[in-house]
């Protein structure tokens, strides 16, 4: 069984801006918190793509990834990840290409097949009514083919072409487990929020997976919730903001992360839809999300765990992450074989 001090842990970012809070404080609230990360160890700093969502700020993904890898020095940032279907393979490239030169050794492009947004709105991002998401492989390997090296009579990516960007396909469901698979790309799975399949995804991935230039083996990564603080009650307590915001977006009332309120009260099927929301999830102090970290990596054997922590106070937030770094998670400990490039 894998232990926790040989699964390095990495942090999932929206610049999320709660009530009271605004979207230029957002960004230093993320710059502040990779910084952190940096200093407590973890191994990258992911930022998720996101559009028409009221309280997060993460929709120009390769901007703000510009912007923390500028305020970072050796952290890992990534995309967690950049929605292919809303965007040109070639036009990903180049810009991914630019921060691979401007950043070298440290960028990760994580692509997902979702729109991350309304269909309404994907429409505008994409101008044009014949998008297709089951286009995406073919968009994945169109956009793998521009990090190639230059070949006479194709395009070429400028820059992108010849630099090492190592791919992932992230994902909810077995789709995204079997083109990681097919492909050899390392393969993340956002269990922090759709944990249904996550078992059943990890053993289609690693029984179907093919050897590739990028990858020697199987890697994986799973998402994990973590609200750590002093105390349990006080972790409890901190939690109730994501809680307010899971039952408003599931319930079509999206908006900003609420203010932690005391003594919630939630009716059977608000409950259900939490636990299933939270399955994957540690809220406490540090000796119950050291348990909860051991636990998860023990059970699925993820080579990686990426962890999500929506809290409505800065410092609070901070402090959690810090917690969950000192959880007895050695970042170093674990490297993934691979072909000629490094996940």
């Amino acid at each position: 069984m894998k232990k926790l001090a040989d699964t390095p842990i990495s942090v999932l970012d929206l610049a999320t801006y709660p009530q009271g809070g605004t979207i230029a404080g957002a960004f230093q609230i993320s710059r502040e918190l990779a910084q952190g990360a940096e200093r407590w160890g973890y191994k990258r700093y992911w930022v998720a793509e996101h559009h028409n969502l009221e309280g997060v700020a993460s929709s120009a993904t390769v901007v703000i990834m510009s912007y923390l890898a500028d305020h970072t020095k050796t952290i890992r940032i990534g995309s967690g990840g950049i929605m292919l279907p809303n965007h040109a393979p070639l036009i990903i490239a180049e810009q991914f290409g630019t921060l691979a030169s401007l950043f070298p050794g440290r960028i990760d492009l994580g692509v997902g097949r979702a729109p991350g947004t309304d269909q309404l709105t994907s429409r505008a991002l994409r101008r044009t009514l014949q998008v297709d998401v089951d286009d995406f492989p073919r968009d994945v390997v169109e956009l793998m083919g521009y990090f190639a090296p230059p070949q006479p009579g194709h395009i070429l990516a400028v820059p992108g072409a010849g630099l090492s960007v190592p791919v992932w396909i992230l994902g909810s469901s077995l789709y995204g487990a079997q083109l990681a698979a097919m492909l050899g790309l390392p393969y993340a799975f956002a269990s922090h929020f759709a944990p249904q399949q996550l078992m059943q995804a990890l053993d289609i991935y690693r029984s179907e997976f093919r050897p590739s230039a990028q990858l020697a083996k199987p890697y994986a990564m799973a998402g994990f919730n973590v609200i750590a603080a002093d105390t349990d009650a006080e972790a409890e307590l901190l939690s109730t903001s994501l809680q307010q915001a899971v039952v408003n977006l599931r319930s079509g009332r999206p908006g900003k992360l609420p203010l932690p309120k005391r003594d919630l009260s939630w009716g059977p099927a608000e409950r259900m839809m939490l636990d299933q929301f939270f399955a994957c999830s540690a809220v406490g102090a540090l000796p119950l999300v050291r348990q909860k970290l051991a636990d998860f990596a023990g059970r699925t054997e993820v080579d990686e765990i990426i962890i999500a922590g929506q809290i409505y106070d800065h410092k609070a937030r901070l402090h959690s992450y810090d917690l969950a770094a000192q959880a007895g998670v050695e970042v170093s400990a674990f490297e993934p074989q691979v072909s000629s490039s490094s996940v």
